[in-house]
């Protein structure tokens, strides 16, 4: 069954809740499958490797993952308006994939969470945009036509899903936030899907 890599970091939960979302949107598209995986954090100073499974949590992606998906969901939390370094990290290791072509024409979206309204999630949400143009992607947002984009008070934007989480982290998704976030799944699926994705 063709599966849609959803990719993600999370440091303190909120991005893995979207990305469960987004995978459970991909999932209500008959004949497609989502694929968890994860990055793992970085530091300035490495003192020692991270394990290669996760104590928890999805995964952390591989090359074949890449190779495998016929298409890519990408998350992050913001940073200053930008991704995260850690995913910021995996995908600067991706050049091999770009030099050949393992992503090109596969349909991508992409989803985040601030901390605050004004916090840069579609700064950040563009940001990650770019290097999947880099790789030959078809970038899919979310139309207008979804209703939750209309009346969210929250997040949720036509360049993809976001969480507005609260200084601490306080905020639960809102309703409208998982309707956007499982509406991306779909519409990556269902793009996908047009498109006569097959593993």
């Amino acid at each position: 069954m063709p599966e849609i890599l959803v990719l993600y970091y999370s440091r303190n939960g909120k991005v893995a809740q979207l990305a469960r979302l987004v995978a459970r949107g991909i999932e209500e598209v008959s004949g497609m499958r989502a694929r968890l995986r994860s990055v793992p954090p970085v530091a300035p100073v490495t003192e020692a490797a991270q394990p290669p499974v996760p104590d928890e949590g999805a995964p952390y992606v591989s090359r074949e993952d890449l190779r495998e998906c016929v298409g890519l969901v990408l998350g992050s939390p913001t940073r200053f308006g930008n991704m995260a370094a850690p995913l910021k990290h995996f995908i600067d290791s991706t050049a091999a994939e770009w030099a050949s072509g393992t992503l090109v024409g596969k349909p991508a979206g992409v989803f985040t969470s601030t901390a605050t309204m004004h916090g840069g999630q579609e700064s950040t949400l563009l940001s990650m945009m770019t290097p999947l143009l880099h790789h030959g992607m078809l970038i899919v947002g979310v139309p207008f036509t979804e209703a939750a984009l209309n009346r969210t008070t929250t997040g949720g934007t036509p360049y993809g899903a976001s969480h507005v989480a609260g200084v601490n982290g306080e905020n639960p998704l809102s309703e409208d936030e998982r309707i956007v976030a499982r509406a991306l799944g779909r519409r990556v699926a269902e793009t996908c899907a047009r498109l006569g994705a097959d593993a």
